[in-house]
């Protein structure tokens, strides 16, 4: 398969020969035309995604999110919640706390997010002796940074957008690379399966491209469309606006105006995609189920010993009340990557004047697509454990090759010493382009963005760039 090149030679076979049907020659050229304009648009975004991509599997597997993992000496009783909190905040006056993470472990710290004017500071402590061991501004973490360049390029919804037709277009690339290699002319499909290590120079580029974009293939479209189930468009406004958990299944609740959406910070998702559009519970009322005892004061450290309570351990965070009717919002989900189970997630919100257990959701109550997202991300992100770390790893990897070689064999086939792009010919007098149009129309409605981008490029192919002289001889 010819995935990622941007103007990859037929895939394992060569072209059909004179003797194939003028019918198949030409759908063969168009296959290939296409896969060498989508490889334009696509493969700078497709090393984008695979070296950030990379760094957030390092820091989210070796490091942390918040960069290097800090241990203390476990010593008879930790502090409390509030004195934790109280130590973080001392160190950063005028700030509020909105976060707290206790320690996953008996040696490791306490983590405190403190919001001071525009910045969020992640605080290290020792939950021994609320030392404060380090301060780090969580948007400038390498993990961070290179969170918002895979989801928003550091441009916001325009980045998201051009995100979404690069995949939707990768995914054009892998369909067509599939059919340029799939054998033909009597060549077993044991020798398409094979690179021909034998070969030198462009063939040899091209036998490894072939052999590893085919292996890749089914494994990079699960990525693009776990990708584009974030994006705003497909995902935000198709799939999940479907797939939202239904915040009518909790009886006699109040509702907030704000989502679940609103406890994530900027391009870094924290809230499972099953709940981000689903509206927040509201304190003040005497709705909700046993939680906090009674004749206890509801601050962190008694809704912290509630969640272990009630099942939470190792890691998970409890989120402070924003607002006069906001929440404590305990939560361990793979979007957060707390554990390497996603069929664990699970969130709880309590009341944070009566302490009563207002909300509760977990992935057994999600809609199918919820739970496919939730195994997904954990797989995307590499929380499943070492294997997933090296599987991602090793994907990232593979894909800079496959763009690499791509660009390699474009560079070699090209005509020397001409400035021209050296696209695939259009085959003349095109069949089926009817049907051709008809598919985009419904690719426009399965992936907006995508289908009219196709749509677009297909027109200029066909009315402009191959009727302009000038236009056409710059392209062959």
């Amino acid at each position: 398969m010819d995935t990622s090149s941007v103007s990859a030679e037929p895939a394992a076979s060569a072209e059909p020969r004179d003797s194939t049907s003028a019918f198949s020659r030409k759908f063969y050229l168009a296959a290939w035309r296409w896969h060498f304009y989508a490889g334009l648009f696509v493969i700078p975004f497709l090393l984008m995604l695979a070296v950030t991509g990379l760094i957030m599997v390092y820091f989210n597997s070796v490091e942390t999110r918040f960069g290097e993992r800090l241990y203390v000496v476990p010593q008879a009783q930790m502090t409390t919640a509030v004195a934790q909190a109280r130590a973080a905040l001392d160190a950063h006056p005028g700030g509020t706390v909105s976060q707290y993470m206790p320690p996953p472990a008996a040696d490791r710290t306490a983590l405190v997010r403190v919001k001071v004017d525009d910045l969020s500071m992640i605080v290290a402590v020792d939950p021994y002796t609320n030392e404060v061991l380090s301060s780090v501004d969580k948007d400038s973490t390498w993990y961070y940074f290179a969170s918002d360049i895979h989801g928003t390029l550091l441009i916001g919804d325009l980045g998201d957008r051009l995100i979404e037709v690069a995949a939707g277009l990768a995914i054009v690339m892998v369909v067509t690379g599939l059919y340029l290699w799939w054998p033909r002319d009597g060549t077993g499909l044991a020798r398409a399966l094979l690179p021909r290590l034998s070969a030198r120079g462009r063939a040899l580029w091209k036998e490894l491209h072939v052999s590893i974009g085919f292996y890749l293939s089914l494994l990079l479209v699960f990525f693009l469309i776990s990708g584009l189930a974030w994006a705003g468009i497909w995902g935000g406004q198709f799939v999940q606006a479907w797939s939202t958990f239904p915040a009518e299944k909790w009886d006699n609740v109040p509702l907030s105006d704000q989502t679940h959406a609103s406890m994530n910070h900027g391009a870094l998702k924290e809230v499972p995609w099953g709940l981000e559009q689903t509206p927040m519970p509201s304190s003040g009322s005497q709705a909700g189920a046993a939680g906090v005892p009674e004749g206890t004061a509801v601050n962190l450290t008694s809704v912290e010993a509630l969640a272990r309570t009630i099942g939470f351990e190792k890691q998970f965070r409890i989120n402070l009340p924003d607002g006069a009717e906001g929440v404590y919002t305990i939560s361990a989900d793979s979007m957060d990557g707390d554990t390497e189970t996603p069929t664990g997630d699970r969130t709880v919100h309590v009341d944070q004047y009566t302490g009563k257990v207002l909300a509760e959701v977990g992935y057994d109550d999600y809609a199918l697509a919820a739970k496919a997202m939730a195994v997904g991300i954990a797989l995307h992100q590499g929380d499943m454990g070492l294997w997933n770390t090296a599987l991602n790893a090793l994907f990232c990897l593979a894909v800079v090759f496959l763009c690499i070689s791509g660009v390699v064999m474009w560079w070699k086939r090209r005509p020397s010493g001409i400035a021209r792009l050296a696209a695939p010919p259009l085959p003349a007098n095109l069949p089926l382009w009817k049907g051709a149009v008809f598919l985009m129309l419904l690719l426009s409605l399965a992936f907006p963005l995508v289908g009219l981008t196709l749509l677009t490029v297909l027109a200029l192919d066909l009315l402009v760039l191959s009727r302009i002289p000038p236009l056409k001889r710059a392209l062959q």
